[in-house]
C-alpha cells in the first residue's frame, strides 16, 4: 500500500487528468460548432453543400484517430512547420484540439441530423409557409427542436471525445494521462495492475456524471409530440 501511494507523491496524477479534462473542453467547444455546421449542410437544399458534408462526415468518421492526430503533428508541424503558438508544447496541445475537434465533428454532426429526423415534417413546411427561407428556419425552428432531440447522442458523443483524448499522445502531448501511465509503468513495473486500475477508475468517474446529466435532460427536454 504504501509504494502505491508513493505514486501520487512522484507522479502528478490530478494534472494530467486535468490536461485530459482540458483537451475535452476546448475540442468538444469546437467540434460542436463545425458538426452543427456540417448538419446543415447536409440538410441544405443545395446539392454541392450536400455532397461536402457527407464526403466530410464518410471520410473523418472512417479514419483512425490515431491518424489524424499523427497526421497533425507529423504532417502539419514537423514537415510543414505549422505552429499554433511559439511554445512547443501549447503548439501541440492546440494541435490535439484540432485534431480532436476535425474527427469529433463528424459524429456530433450526424447527431444533430438525427435530432433534425425527429422534429415533424409539417415544422418546415410551417416555416415556409410564413415565408422564412432555409437558414431562418433551421435557426428558428428546426436547429432548436433537434438539439433537444439529439441530447442523448450528443452526450455519448462527449463520452467518447473525454475517452478519445487519451489519443493526443500519439501526437506528443506527453503530460495528459496515458503518456503519464506509460511512464509509470516503465519506471514501476512492479505496481502495474494498480496504475491501470487508478486510471480506468479516473475515467469512470469523469464519464459518469455526464451519461446521467445528459439522460436526464434528454427525458426533460424531450420534446412532447
Amino acid at each position: 500500500m504504501e509504494n502505491y501511494l508513493s505514486l501520487f507523491e512522484t507522479y502528478d496524477v490530478p494534472a494530467a487528468f486535468w490536461v485530459n479534462i482540458q483537451l475535452s473542453f476546448w475540442a468538444a467547444i469546437w467540434a460542436l460548432a463545425v458538426g452543427t455546421v456540417l448538419a446543415l449542410f447536409r440538410i441544405s437544399p443545395i446539392p454541392s453543400l450536400q455532397w461536402f458534408g457527407a464526403a466530410y462526415v464518410n471520410i473523418f468518421r472512417n479514419t483512425p484517430l490515431t491518424i489524424i492526430l499523427a497526421f497533425g503533428f507529423l504532417g502539419l508541424f514537423s514537415v510543414m512547420q505549422i505552429s499554433l503558438a511559439s511554445d512547443l508544447n501549447l503548439s501541440l496541445f492546440r494541435i490535439a484540439i484540432v485534431g480532436l475537434a476535425l474527427y469529433h465533428a463528424a459524429f456530433v454532426c450526424e447527431a444533430i441530423r438525427s435530432g433534425v429526423n425527429t422534429v415533424p415534417l409539417g415544422q418546415a413546411e410551417a416555416a415556409r409557409a410564413i415565408g422564412l427561407s432555409f437558414l431562418p428556419a433551421a435557426r428558428l425552428i428546426i436547429l432548436p427542436q433537434a438539439f433537444r432531440g439529439a441530447i442523448a447522442p450528443l452526450g455519448n458523443v462527449l463520452i467518447a471525445l473525454i475517452k478519445n483524448s487519451t489519443v493526443a499522445a500519439a501526437g506528443s502531448v506527453a503530460t495528459e494521462s496515458s503518456g503519464l501511465m506509460k511512464t509509470m509503468i516503465e519506471f514501476r513495473s512492479d505496481l502495474v495492475i494498480p496504475i491501470f486500475l487508478t486510471f480506468a477508475l479516473g475515467f469512470v468517474i469523469l464519464v459518469i456524471p455526464i451519461g446521467l446529466l445528459t439522460t436526464w435532460a434528454s427525458r426533460k427536454l424531450a420534446v412532447a409530440r
